[in-house]
């Protein structure tokens, strides 16, 4: 959830390094045609695709596709023998991170109202059912909180970012408290998630969306790139009833993860 008045991110384009040479054209060609390949059984399925295995597996798909691989642990995302749904908060680096999520575990995302209109992240977030929220809208924001917490009582799980924007690293960004409360409202459990990039062991910017990139200038350099890899780490979950406490505990703990620069 991306609260009214959120700060736009310091960091920009210019922030983004590249540490590894880039593909070829022949293998950028194949990659993209791999892509469309996902993409078109996306559509094909129709609301099948809303199936937790049929969106894990174009999540995966779509992964493999750009030559990008999964390193997730055992741990899921969801905090299992919850009646309320799990609150699953992560860092926010690049539109991949939903993708990424979504190949570890299937879940409701909440997102900013422009991504329902990308290609491809639009379309995986919609069919999963996602709700998508304007981050410049204050009078919204007291009924997406109790939203929120309806559906977490309801006993579905939710994706959310509540750094708000994205950054080039894992600890760029606040965690802003409005999701928090939801879960307080709604007696969830907290599950805090670190995302990370790599290219060959090195921590890598490339993956990172920012400023005011288009989708396409970003999703061609992700495509160009070579050995990038994304890390999924899930802690251990929280609960509470202090909404500054608990997104004060899970930034700790998504922060405390940051990847040093050679793993």
């Amino acid at each position: 959830m991306s609260p009214a008045g959120a700060p736009a991110a310091l960091c920009t384009p210019a922030c983004v390094t590249r540490s590894a040479p880039e593909i070829q054209p022949v293998e950028l060609a194949r990659r993209y045609a791999a892509l469309a390949y996902e993409i078109g059984i996306a559509v094909t399925q129709g609301d099948r695709l809303a199936d937790p295995r049929a969106l894990r597996a174009r999540a995966r798909g779509i992964l493999a596709a750009l030559g990008i691989r999964l390193d997730a642990g055992p741990e899921r995302l969801t905090v299992a023998g919850s009646r309320p749904g799990t609150l699953i908060v992560a860092n926010h680096i690049s539109w991949l991170d939903v993708v990424s999520l979504l190949a570890v575990e299937p879940v409701m995302v909440l997102a900013k109202r422009e991504v329902g209109g990308w290609p491809v992240i639009g379309t995986l977030a919609r069919r999963a059912g996602s709700q998508f929220i304007d981050r410049d809208g204050l009078r919204q924001l007291p009924h997406a909180v109790s939203e929120l917490a309806s559906t977490l009582r309801s006993g579905r799980s939710v994706l959310a970012f509540p750094q708000a924007t994205t950054w080039c690293s894992v600890a760029g960004g606040r965690f802003r408290r409005a999701t928090f409360q939801a879960a307080a409202d709604a007696g969830a459990p907290i599950r805090p998630v670190t995302i990370r990039y790599h290219q060959h062991g090195t921590r890598s910017t490339t993956a990172a969306f920012l400023g005011d990139e288009t989708f396409g200038a970003s999703l061609h350099r992700v495509a160009r790139a070579r050995g990038l890899a994304v890390r999924v780490t899930a802690h251990a979950p929280l609960r509470g009833s202090d909404r500054r406490e608990l997104a004060a505990e899970a930034q700790a703990a998504v922060g405390a993860y940051e990847m040093p620069a050679h793993v």
